[in-house]
């Protein structure tokens, strides 16, 4: 195990009625004036944007919007986001929604106080010093944002779909109440569970050794998720899975299972550059990549893939030939997220196969892609062919 820093203090209101408490959460936070941040209409159809602007009216914080937040969210609302609050003087910023408005209500929250371009802290490692202040209301279980130091934005006009990091954006709180997730339809449902399971994925490969502890961790997070997702695909509103899959979301990557290790993230980089080119959903384009990234790599560290087959899948090891075992891990999940009704080719979600020379440069356009195997250009045109 590696020395590390862990800080992590987003404050989590769970449960059901949390919501009412997003007016005091403001107020202990430091808010006085708030950018109310949020996508499409749904939160407006479900009841939610009526409960948090109730919460704000009671507590007598003046608020402004900003809607419109697409998934693979644009680098262009940020932009008029900054502006919008730099003109109306807000001092804290509210994302209601998943994580693409809460990532993109990150983004605002640099470039607010940043006497430059936001895109500058974006697939540079830029240090992010100063922030507005960010808290959320989560209505989509998936990218783990609510708790996490991560945003991810696609640059429209240079057609890049980069990543920055930083303690500086973690939340300051986040409001998680399952009911608010109940009304999402399958594919997203699905598409957030595997969202989730990748996080994990990009933590337990790791060329770290003696990390028994995170692994453990891993590897029951990763468990707790496949046995409640049969149980909410066949009931979208049961309480209980949704309250389980919502609480794995967030533990999935607010860092806890990744302190003390290297980590990967080559199916995430490899993925965004399907969802920026085809605007595929994330858990969709990673239900492809993440498969197909495991089997070409899985021969560099073939004891750690037969644990996943093991104690993930409950498949019997092969102690004669491991490599089967291994195989046989990675087999089970492709047959777990088709069971879900995720894609598994290219063709399933409109990606063309005359495109991967285009990706791959791009991809590889960033400083590094991978550590638990460095992916270089030729090594991502092998894997988007595996998953053809």
């Amino acid at each position: 195990m590696e020395n590390f820093d862990f800080y992590a203090p987003t404050y989590f209101a769970f449960g059901k009625g949390k919501e009412k408490e997003v007016g005091a959460l403001v107020k202990k936070f430091g808010g006085s004036k708030v950018l109310l941040h949020y996508g499409g209409g749904s939160i407006k159809k479900n009841g939610v944007y009526d409960a948090v602007v109730k919460s704000l009216n009671e507590a007598n914080i003046p608020f402004v919007e900003l809607g419109g937040v697409k998934p693979n969210p644009r680098s262009s609302l940020v932009y008029e986001g900054i502006e919008l609050c730099r003109k109306e003087k807000v001092d804290f910023i509210l994302a209601v929604g998943g994580g693409s408005a809460i990532d993109s209500a990150k983004a605002i929250s640099i470039g607010v106080p940043y006497d430059g371009d936001f895109w500058d802290f974006y697939g540079t490692g830029k240090e992010i010093v100063k922030t507005l202040p960010v808290g959320t209301v989560l209505t989509i279980a998936a990218a783990g944002s609510e708790g996490s130091v991560g945003s991810v934005i696609t640059n429209e006009e240079k057609g890049l779909k980069w990543s920055a990091r930083g303690d500086a954006i973690r939340p300051k709180f986040s409001i998680l109440n399952p009911e608010f997730t109940c009304t999402l339809p399958a594919y997203q449902t699905a598409c957030g569970i595997t969202d989730m399971m990748v996080h994990i994925f990009e933590r337990y490969f790791t060329n770290t050794t003696e990390v028994e502890v995170t692994d453990r961790l891993c590897e029951g997070l990763l468990k707790a998720i496949i046995n409640q997702a049969p149980v909410l695909m066949n009931n979208l509103t049961d309480y209980q899975a949704r309250a389980n899959i919502m609480w794995a979301s967030t533990m999935a990557h607010n860092n806890i299972l990744g302190i003390g290790r290297d980590q990967d993230w080559a199916s995430h980089d490899i993925e965004h550059e399907l969802s920026s080119l085809y605007d595929v959903a994330h858990g969709a384009g990673l239900a492809v990549i993440a498969p197909a990234w495991m089997k070409y790599v899985y021969k560099h560290d073939i004891k750690r893939f037969v644990n996943f087959a093991v104690n993930v899948w409950g498949v019997e090891e092969n102690k004669e030939n491991p490599e089967l075992t291994a195989l046989e891990g990675i087999a089970k999940l492709q047959e777990f997220l088709k069971s879900i009704g995720m894609p598994s080719t290219f063709a399933q979600i409109g990606a063309k196969e005359e495109d991967i020379d285009y990706m791959a440069k791009n991809l590889c356009r960033r400083s590094r892609v991978g550590y638990f195997v460095e992916i270089k250009e030729e090594d991502a045109k092998a894997i988007y062919r595996l998953a053809l």
